[in-house]
């Protein structure tokens, strides 16, 4: 958790959790989940937490974010399974025109992958970064840590 303990980090956060399946294309010749599959892992999470929930919610999805970085770390091997995982986020820092998203690809017993992104808010006819609007500010705000 980049130097929290996982209790306290935990408590003091709601995260994002969006399932996802292993797929056998995921899996490479050593049997077990390849590296550069996880970055689709955290591609589907963020289209789930920044456009398809706000849609369902009856909100404005998330419009011109961009990644700016992407840290990773491999914890444990990931191999072919029936039942899917989870991908967890949440957000640790926001500023201006960007946040950062802390990541957990995991499953109720380990943790695979730990991952942080930064992503920018992004105006797509300037073609250069924004500011953050107060109503994406508040949505952040769900997802990010106590204090």
């Amino acid at each position: 958790m980049f130097g929290q303990s996982v209790a306290d980090a935990v408590s003091s956060i709601r995260r994002h959790v969006f399932p996802r399946a292993v797929r056998f294309a995921d899996v490479d010749s050593l049997g077990h989940v390849n590296n550069v599959r996880f970055f689709d892992y955290l591609e589907d999470a963020r289209l789930e937490i920044f456009h398809i929930d706000p849609y369902r919610e009856g909100e404005t999805p998330f419009q011109g974010l961009v990644v700016a970085r992407h840290e990773i770390d491999y914890r444990r091997p990931l191999t072919f399974r029936a039942d899917p995982v989870r991908v967890e986020s949440w957000v640790t820092e926001v500023r201006p025109v960007r946040f950062t998203l802390n990541h957990e690809i995991r499953d109720d017993e380990e943790i695979f992958v730990q991952a942080r992104s930064v992503i920018v808010a992004y105006d797509v006819e300037k073609a250069a970064p924004r500011r953050l609007d107060r109503h994406e500010l508040g949505y952040l705000g769900r997802y990010q840590a106590d204090g």
